[in-house]
């Protein structure tokens, strides 16, 4: 049921929207999608750079895909994440899900999203519009909050 990508091209949403709802069948009700984007940070940045651990980048996808699926009632789901340089405007990572109501399909995107930004190993460096050289991105403690609401 859980479909997961890790990939260094660009994705297209549009037609992964409509795989998703060609292969999803008549009782879906909803397919929540979030895409996130290389921001520019106000002229600042002039990409991201994306690397990850292959295979375990996966499973680790794999691993929160099918928690989701235990939790919420989906009828599919895709994680699409990209690695190597993204400029600003470009998808960095596209969540799908489908389900019968649109309140799962909603939670368990938010669900994937927390997850995938504290759990997925995916390392970002800054490349410097002006040229300097950029900084590994830390992490959050803002995303480890967000993760709380989720942990029972």
């Amino acid at each position: 049921m859980a479909r997961v990508i890790v990939q260094r091209d660009g994705f297209d949403i549009a037609a992964e929207i409509a795989r998703m709802a060609a292969e999803s069948g008549s009782d879906v009700g909803a397919i929540v999608t979030f895409t996130g984007l290389c921001r520019a940070e106000k002229g600042a940045l002039a990409a991201l750079e994306l690397e990850h651990y292959p295979g375990m980048a996966e499973a680790e996808m794999e691993r929160i895909a099918h928690e989701a699926e235990g939790r919420w009632p989906i009828d599919a789901l895709t994680i699409v994440h990209r690695y190597g340089k993204i400029v600003p405007g470009e998808g960095i990572v596209l969540v799908l899900v489908a389900s019968a109501h649109r309140a799962a399909a909603f939670e368990a995107a938010e669900f994937l999203m927390d997850y995938l930004k504290t759990h997925a190993p995916f390392w970002k460096k800054e490349h410097r519009a002006d040229g300097q050289d950029g900084a590994w991105v830390e992490a959050h403690a803002r995303d480890d909050v967000a993760l709380g609401r989720w942990q029972s």
